[in-house]
């Protein structure tokens, strides 16, 4: 009889500890998924600060891009206008300075690093048992961010 009431004790110990070092893990992918966020609105708005300065008739796109925060709630908003600049930016074609080429690619590494971040939390998060056990918390749920490419200038 003991020997059964220590079964149970060290498979419910097991299953504290797998859900607290999940739960452990889901928040690291968070913060990675919050800190990639910012690198990425960080290099969209270095780009559109150099478009807006170095190339002619942007400045105003340039202006829209720069004062829609990347939030969750405003990503169809920002990602229209950054499709703007990208347009502007592939118009303009090999005649670009380097600067701007150089933050064109720094934006399609930022971009890469958030929606491969945005993918490892979702594959996580939305495992059945995950959800059950309501690890991930209230935090929502992260989303993608779709951007033009303009990796065709390298």
């Amino acid at each position: 009889m003991t020997l059964v009431y220590l079964l149970i004790a060290v498979i419910v110990t097991a299953i504290v500890l797998w859900a607290y070092f999940t739960a452990q893990r889901l928040n690291r992918l968070h913060i990675r998924t919050d800190s990639a966020r910012q690198a990425l609105q960080a290099a969209l708005d270095r780009r559109a600060a150099l478009v807006g300065a170095l190339l002619p008739d942007s400045s105003e796109a340039s202006r829209r891009a720069e004062a829609i925060p990347l939030e969750y709630s405003r990503f169809t908003q920002r990602a229209r206008a950054e499709r703007e600049i990208s347009e502007l930016i592939l118009h303009h074609g090999s005649s670009l300075p380097e600067s701007i080429v150089d933050a064109a690619t720094r934006v399609e590494l930022a971009h890469r690093f958030y929606n491969e971040a945005v993918s490892d939390t979702r594959h996580l998060r939305t495992r059945k048992t995950i959800r059950f056990l309501r690890l991930g918390g209230t935090a929502p749920l992260p989303e993608f961010f779709e951007l033009l490419d303009t990796d065709l200038l390298t």
